[in-house]
């Protein structure tokens, strides 16, 4: 079986403030946008917002899914990391530096970078 992944999406409460939270932590803006699903495309890598509740349907937000987001070093990590929420505090594991945080709906999502 020859597989890629290709996307993955998030539940988000409120789309609006899920897309300002994510064009600011991507530093860019959204690539397509509607009120129940947007897209940002990451380097060919779709990252979607789903507004679940105007679809009617049941989730639990947290720690079950972990969308990982890699970043250049250390700095860059750091910098993105202010003023967030963090669930899992910056810590080297093997040769990454490793955080996560809680984004604006309630999701843990983790951040990466190569040490040295």
């Amino acid at each position: 079986m020859n597989c890629k992944i290709a996307s993955l999406y998030i539940c988000v409460k409120d789309m609006e403030r899920a897309v300002r939270f994510y064009e600011e932590f991507f530093g860019q803006p959204v690539t397509e946008k509607d009120a129940v699903y947007s897209v940002f495309d990451i380097d060919g890598f779709r990252f979607g917002l789903f507004a679940y509740q105007k679809m009617n349907e049941y989730h639990t937000f947290g720690s079950n899914c972990l969308p990982s987001v890699g970043v250049p070093d250390v700095h860059v990590l750091k910098a993105k990391l202010e003023g967030k929420e963090i669930c899992f505090p910056l810590t080297q594991i093997k040769d990454n530096w490793v955080a996560e945080f809680v984004d604006s709906e309630g999701n843990h999502i983790e951040i990466t970078a190569p040490v040295g």
